[in-house]
């Protein structure tokens, strides 16, 4: 059952799904492996094409390719499911259900109207708040004390198609967005799992979302990431939070690109101008709009990433000197 006990697992007996499994990054995997050890039978899995990463460019699968090669799943990538040959593909599968998981491309209607119970979505939000790319990294930035995720049928619009259940997920006070799309990946699956078989047993049906408390959670690119010395420390901390591990916080230090781990949160300025660094017995300290933060980890262009007060050390800040430019 769901956290907040809107949905339970339907009752045995129920006839299995073939399924579609639409995913791509690491957070999907434990849907994927959910699946396969259910019941249902997930005849194919739907994912990104392979793309080349690290400074090698070297061609590589997305985790859920991988773990579909490993189970022995056939897997499909095309450049779009607009595509003719997916949606023959597609039709020749006869899937009942095509589960997803973060997949990373829009499916047309073409694709949704083929399986008999349609797409069903896992998106990491109690919806309708936080509809979009990035519903975790939003959810810390903004400060919520709690988040969950949320199973839906899928529709042409942004994330706004009737729910079936959601399990919620406290935000601890020290959360990385990596740290809390982790727990929802692996609490986010028992509820796509319960969904299938609710839906399989015919005991479930999806319940329009309302109409308040609609939020928006855009992709957030590199330059979303830099930190803003002149908000206040709190802000500060949750913004670097949200955005840790990707694309990760940064701000400028004599010209070059300083990439930040996790800051601590001070109630005071110490005297610190907005970005301005302190470095003493108590670590290396920046000046906000209104108190200050610690640093944690650190890392210089072209180097590893390492305590602050290490880096502070070799680069010998001078007395008001500023982050940030």
């Amino acid at each position: 059952m769901g956290r907040d006990g809107r949905l339970g697992p339907a009752g045995g007996g129920e006839p299995p799904l073939r399924l579609l499994f639409a995913g791509t990054p690491a957070p999907a995997v434990p849907s994927l492996d959910a699946l396969l050890g259910s019941g249902h039978e997930v005849v194919a899995v739907l994912t990104r094409p392979d793309a080349r990463k690290g400074r090698g460019r070297t061609l590589s699968r997305s985790p859920v390719a991988e773990r579909a090669d490993a189970a022995g799943v056939p897997v499909l990538q095309p450049r779009s499911p607009r595509e003719p040959e997916f949606l023959e593909r597609l039709a020749e599968l006869a899937v009942d259900c095509a589960p997803v998981v973060a997949y990373g491309a829009l499916v047309p209607q073409a694709a949704l109207d083929l399986p008999a119970h349609g797409w069903v979505n896992l998106h990491f939000s109690l919806l309708p708040a936080w509809r979009g790319a990035a519903p975790v990294q939003h959810a810390i930035m903004a400060g919520d004390e709690i988040t969950g995720a949320s199973t839906f049928r899928l529709e042409a619009g942004l994330d706004t198609g009737p729910v079936f259940g959601t399990v919620t997920e406290p935000v601890g006070p020290r959360d990385t967005a990596g740290d809390l799309l982790g727990r929802l990946a692996v609490s986010g699956a028992q509820l796509l799992l319960a969904t299938l078989d609710g839906i399989a047993a015919g005991a479930l049906e999806a319940q329009p979302q309302p109409a308040d408390g609609i939020s928006l959670a855009p992709r957030i690119e590199v330059a979303d990431a830099q930190v803003d010395w002149t908000l206040p420390a709190h802000v500060v901390d949750r913004r670097v939070r949200g955005v840790t591990p990707a694309p990760g916080a940064w701000t400028t230090w004599r010209g070059d690109r300083l990439r930040l781990g996790p800051v601590e949160p001070l109630p005071t300025s110490l005297g610190l101008a907005a970005g301005e660094l302190s470095v003493g017995p108590t670590g290396v300290l920046v000046g906000t709009g209104r108190g200050a933060v610690r640093l944690g980890d650190v890392q210089p262009a072209g180097k590893r990433m390492l305590p602050a007060p290490d880096w502070a050390r070799g680069a010998r800040p001078t007395a008001g000197e500023r982050v940030g430019g």
